[in-house]
């Protein structure tokens, strides 16, 4: 069995890039058990041999504030790997200690690796990492990860630390008098009842109670209720009497010491500073333009902006590439299938509904790309800190900005990456009111219900009706998120204290491995969800076809119009071309037959499952506007947005209508009775705010961990859509419009 490695460190430490250097393509990712947060694993192999190597979320500290340190913590005390290495950021020594104190209080086996040497020199710092091994008692490797430097070496400790089955002392801080004694209290109490000593050290135990420690103190009440209270009395006593002698609080004092612990051990010539003159460095200096207060958020939207015309621009030829793909796929299978069912089956419901939404993959790997890149850099971290003010405002936090402007914020983005981009979210409220609000943006999926409508009943004022829509999207997000914080997801803000990073320029193997995780995560879910609601709705707007006494009435009617017309012009008919220019007499005769056919379509649909249900509907639809085959669209538009358009033109007799080429369907709906202005706002308003597509319904599941906020983010958003598809559609109504 190999050994096992966890790597552990602060949020940019450098931690990823050193699992990258070490795994190289022997990675993959999943998710811990019962959450969302990512678990990559790979492979080291080297003179050390092969090692497993697990990546922890990257965390501060080792109390359970936030759903990364409990998973690092959890992690840490059931899975006891061999060794952790601990990745601290050479430059910012002092702070990224902290995390390494606790490891070493914990009593955890640790090696660390001193990263960002070469950040470190040119800020002018010179560590001696022997000196800091001898004073902490563990390896100290300095490596740089973005070149791979060091982290043989860095194997080779962790190796031998393993293998000498290093049993870490836990480490003891004073934290003056008056918690010192009370942890020896505490500790005894602890001791005598064997209290979860079976999984953590006593004094360890005794800090997690002074420190509040939520996760600890449950499991704490769950073994020995009665010793859990009295620990939890003796928190609040030492808590008292702080307060009131020193006006602090336990948790203060605990961190103040163990800076105090910190600065003790650096001071001892760890580290030897050059020039003290050059404080302001290379990030803070960027971060004088690009966080400015006026020009900061300007600068924003540019980038914004290039990253979306860089998505477009260069993901177009890929993405025709790719519908040219399916699209000779289609026709081979037209070519060589026996007309019939299997043959509607593969060409309508696989091919076309799969390569709908696998036609996006390009795009989704340029966006991905464009965001890695954004976000390697230590840019994203600047967005989220200018508009945490406004977000906070709505319920929301700082780190929630990104996964709306991903799904759609500025239109075009899709909501299942910006669902996956808010679990960056640390507190779990906030987290799930920004998955249950990113839907609410303008995806790339309804934009072309958005052009078509627009072009059809707006025509004179398109650019003002879309900047409109957009503007509605993000209204309507905000007011629902602030509705939802103060209801049903009630709960404290949790202060936005980000650290932020300094720039650094990405690799380019970091960003392509980034990319990819995200691509692959969704094309796994999308395509695999929308084969099987594709052939679903298929099989919906297929079965059961017309009764044969119906279906004859229509042969009937064929061939009475072929009965009626000359031989030579039947004849004619029977052997014309799709493209052929044909005279007037036999183009005639097509059109009653074409004719025919589409009220034959219009019947069997209408008699389809999709068609009795949209039928079913239409008595509380009408209110909204919308008749039975717009019902039928929209029960559509839950598998992808794209199927409103081609769904609406099968409902309406035209056969499969293509979303970028949607004339004719427009024409259909401008002459359809019951179709205007209002109908086309009071639907488009429908399409924006209506429960969000399968695919995006799934990764909330996922990501709330509950199927409840998938339900409810079908029901409620749905409700909240129909009410103001109505209030739409009813007001204009009695306006006149």
């Amino acid at each position: 069995m190999e050994a096992t490695i966890a790597l552990a460190g602060n949020p940019n430490c450098g931690k990823t890039t050193l699992f990258n250097a070490l795994t190289g393509a022997r990675q993959h990712v999943g998710n811990y058990p019962g959450i969302t947060v990512d678990k990559k694993e790979g492979t080291y192999i080297g003179d050390s041999g092969r090692i497993h190597v697990v990546d922890l979320p990257g965390t501060y500290s080792l109390t359970a504030y936030s759903l990364e340190e409990v998973v690092a913590r959890d992690y840490l005390v059931r899975e006891k790997p061999g060794v952790v290495v601990n990745i601290v950021d050479a430059s910012n020594l002092e702070r990224n200690l902290y995390l390494t104190l606790q490891f070493l209080e914990m009593g955890v086996p640790v090696c660390i690796a001193l990263n960002m040497m070469d950040v470190a020199e040119k800020r002018g710092f010179k560590i001696d990492s022997d000196k800091l091994s001898r004073l902490l008692g563990v390896p100290v490797i300095p490596t740089i990860a973005r070149s791979g430097q060091g982290k043989d070496e860095l194997m080779a400790a962790a190796a031998k630390t393993i293998r000498d089955n290093r049993n870490q002392p836990p480490l003891t801080i004073s934290y003056g008098e008056d918690v010192d004694n009370a942890l020896l209290d505490m500790e005894k109490v602890i001791r005598n009842n064997r209290f979860l000593t079976d999984r953590y050290n006593a004094r360890w135990i005794a800090l997690k109670y002074l420190e509040k420690d939520e996760k600890i103190m449950e499991e704490g009440r769950e073994a020995n209720a009665g010793v859990a209270a009295k620990l939890a009395n003796e928190a609040v006593q030492v808590a008292v009497h702080l307060k009131r002698t020193l006006e602090t609080y336990p948790e203060a004092i605990i961190a103040d010491y163990r800076y105090g612990y910190i600065n003790t051990i650096v001071r001892q010539d760890v580290i030897r500073r050059g020039q003290e003159n050059d404080r302001l460095y290379m990030s803070d200096k960027i971060d004088s333009i690009l966080t400015q207060r006026f020009a900061g958020p300007l600068i924003m939207l540019l980038i914004l902006l290039g990253v979306y015309q860089f998505t477009f621009s260069y993901s177009e030829i890929p993405v025709g590439w790719c519908e040219s793909l399916f699209a000779w796929l289609g026709g081979l299978a037209d070519a060589h299938l026996p007309d019939g069912m299997l043959k509607s089956l593969i060409i309508s419901g696989v091919i076309d509904g799969v390569g709908g939404v696998l036609g996006f993959v390009p795009l989704i790997l340029f966006m991905f790309f464009a965001i890695a890149f954004l976000e390697d850099t230590g840019y994203l971290a600047r967005v989220a800190f200018m508009l945490d003010r406004i977000f906070r405002i709505f319920g929301l936090h700082g780190s929630s900005v990104m996964p709306f402007i991903v799904s759609g914020g500025i239109a075009g983005g899709c909501a299942v990456p910006g669902v996956m981009a808010a679990r960056t979210l640390k507190s779990p409220r906030e987290q799930l009111a920004t998955l249950l609000t990113v839907p609410f943006m303008n995806c790339g999926a309804k934009l072309p219900v958005f052009a078509l409508l627009v072009g059809v009943f707006f025509a004179e004022n398109e650019a003002l009706m879309m900047f409109i829509i957009t503007i509605i999207s993000w209204i309507g997000a905000l007011l629902v998120a602030k509705l939802l914080r103060s209801t049903v997801i009630r709960g404290e803000a949790t202060p936005f204290v980000m650290e932020l990073p300094p720039y650094r320029f990405p690799t380019f193997r970091g960003l392509i491995i980034h990319t990819w995780e995200r691509t692959w995560q969704y094309i796994k879910k999308a395509g695999t969800v929308i084969l099987g609601i594709s052939v679903l709705l298929w099989a919906m707007m297929t079965f059961p076809g017309l009764p044969e006494n119906r279906a004859r009435q229509f042969e009937v009617k064929r061939q009475t119009i072929l009965a009626s017309a000359p031989a030579s012009v039947v004849r004619a008919v029977e052997t014309a071309g799709e493209a052929a220019e044909l005279p007037a007499a036999v183009q005639a005769v097509k059109d009653q037959l074409a004719a025919v056919d589409g009220k034959e379509a219009e019947a069997g649909l209408r008699y389809s499952a999709a068609g009795r249900l949209g039928t079913m509907l239409e008595g509380v639809s009408q209110w909204a506007g919308f008749d039975w085959r717009t019902n039928i669209a929209l029960v559509g538009g839950f598998a992808a947005k794209e199927v409103v358009i081609s769904t609406l033109g099968t409902a309406y007799s035209l056969g499969e209508v293509d979303p970028e080429e949607s004339g004719s369907l427009g024409a259909m709906l401008a002459n359809a009775p019951g179709w205007g202005p209002l109908t086309a706002l009071s639907l488009m308003i429908f399409t924006m705010f209506y429960a969000p597509c399968f695919v995006t319904v799934v990764c909330i599941v996922r990501e709330a961990g509950s199927w409840k906020w998938g339900l409810f983010s079908m029901a409620f958003n749905t409700i909240f859509a129909f009410t103001l598809s109505v209030m739409v559609y009813q007001i204009g109504s009695m306006l006149g419009f």
